[in-house]
């Protein structure tokens, strides 16, 4: 079991920038995985390699951070957060370094999979904000926390732009590289090891099932639009996810350690949370994939505005400052009515930023002010997820449980990303000798981020609240997870 949480005070430089390191680590986190996208159009030329082969820089990523982020938290919970946070973000600097220094594409692939480790420093950050911070102080650090993603994203893609524009690409990787550098050090110095652990012996086979089906669901899910969703390989991939998960789950309820406990992911509270989180995800994905490709869509389309990458990436901003500036109001929002009530609240004002967009999606200020919208919703949603999981299960199991939700948002986005370009695909028409999306199919992809959203909103109602849970625990003559706590070693 795990051992009481301490609950610290700042008195010293040291505590007070601990918040500070960690957001910056989430930041930096999300920056990696967009740094990327704006290289994408010009990596065969530079690599040599096919755009197939080129798709894989970002597929790599997406599929390694799936399988370590679950993988890690668990790891953290055994072994020490700040040991595997920095050991997380120091991964993910030798793969900024890698590609710094070469453009070979298996390289460069090799690279990015390095780089997806970088997937876990959120739950990670958010198990020890828990077990260091006062609850008073608690609530908005991880508000923050969870914003950092929307944050990251936001700055990196106009950052790697500029740096592209007006310097050789590797000029990107070697200054990420440093920041890099910078986040392990910062990690190493201001962050205190959190004493409160999970012992017991590593679920080795789990990790490896759960890897084994992962990569052949998402692979399937990030291929399925270039190799055909009807082909012997994708039809082969998802019959071997579904054979290999339900293996895995069968060995995770037999384990006296499993990977992730699913007896604890299964009570209402944690596993509409994790539904809750898929569909926030796919709802939010959208908005970043569908904005970028509008606006820089043909004049000649009757709609597009073919605005630069660099003019793409600042349309993006406004969001990620709106992230950055409401993570404070979120937490009061779940102080004052509960995370649920935030959640919801996040998930339906999504749905209303996906509105506007449906109403205009000509004028490029209201392409600006629906997409603000959809990631003040996200804001919301994502500050409240990390809070109910935390409320929901034992201090020693934050960090695998977060992980888990994390993971779930991962394959919320993956699917938004192959619905996204399914519905695009669909609904094309020629321009200049060249399919373009028209229209009609980003409104109808808008209208399914929408749809979705309000799912997710349906689901965090759905969420037994405070009451409700303490009645059904006391029903059982049950305790509070996080006050099921007895010294480690015991």
């Amino acid at each position: 079991m795990a051992s009481p949480v301490p609950i610290s005070r700042p008195n010293g430089l040291r505590d007070r920038l601990t918040i500070p390191v960690l957001a910056f680590g989430g930041i930096l986190m999300a920056v990696m995985q967009t740094v990327v996208v704006p290289l994408l159009p010009d990596l065969p030329r530079l690599t040599g390699a096919s755009a197939g082969a080129v798709s894989w820089t970002v597929t790599a990523t997406l599929l390694s951070g799936a399988v370590l982020t679950p993988v890690l938290g668990r790891a953290g919970d055994m072994y020490g957060k700040r040991r595997v946070l920095t050991a997380a973000l120091a991964l993910m600097t030798v793969g900024s370094v890698m590609c710094a220094l070469s453009s070979d594409i298996a390289v460069l692939i090799t690279a990015r999979a390095f780089q997806g480790a970088a997937a876990s420093v959120v739950p990670l950050s958010i198990s020890i904000l828990r077990d260091e911070l006062p609850p008073e102080r608690r609530g908005s650090a991880v508000a923050l926390m969870s914003s950092t993603v929307g944050i990251g994203a936001a700055l990196g893609l106009p950052l790697a732009a500029l740096v592209i524009q007006y310097a050789d690409w590797h000029t990107m990787f070697w200054l990420t590289s440093a920041l890099g550098a910078a986040g392990v050090t910062a990690v190493w110095w201001a962050v205190k090891e959190s004493p409160v652990r999970e012992p017991g012996r590593f679920d080795a086979l789990g990790a490896l099932g759960l890897a084994a089906g992962l990569v052949c669901l998402l692979l399937g899910v990030s291929q399925g639009g270039q190799w055909g969703w009807g082909s012997a390989r994708i039809t082969g991939l998802f019959a071997a996810a579904v054979v290999v998960l339900a293996l895995w789950w069968w060995h995770q309820l037999r384990s006296a350690r499993p990977l992730v406990d699913l007896r604890l992911a299964l009570r209402p509270r944690v596993g509409l949370s994790h539904v809750a989180a898929l569909l926030t995800g796919f709802a939010f994905y959208a908005n970043s994939l569908v904005t970028a490709q509008l606006v820089q869509a043909p004049k000649a389309t009757g709609y597009g505005l073919q605005l630069s990458i660099v003019a793409t990436g600042l349309c993006l901003l406004p969001g990620g400052v709106t992230m950055l500036l409401l993570s404070p109001l979120s937490a009061r929002i779940s102080a004052a009515r509960g995370p649920r009530v935030t959640l919801a609240l996040g998930a339906a004002v999504i749905a209303c930023g996906y509105a506007v967009r449906i109403a205009d999606s000509r004028d490029l200020w209201m392409i600006v002010l629906g997409a603000t919208v959809v990631a003040t919703g996200t804001t919301l949603a994502y500050s409240a997820l990390p809070t109910l999981i935390l409320r929901a299960v034992p201090a020693g199991q934050t960090a695998s449980a977060n992980g888990v939700n994390v993971l779930m948002r991962t394959i919320g986005q993956a699917v938004s990303s192959a619905a996204v370009a399914a519905v695009l695909v669909h609904h094309s028409s020629p321009v200049a000798g060249a399919p373009v999306p028209t229209l009609h199919g980003y409104l109808l992809a808008f209208a399914m981020a929408g749809a979705v959203a309000l799912a997710a909103c349906a689901a965090a109602l759905s969420i037994p609240g405070e009451e409700a849970a303490g009645a059904v625990r006391r029903a059982r003559g049950g305790t509070r997870p996080d006050r099921d706590q007895t010294p480690a070693g015991t």
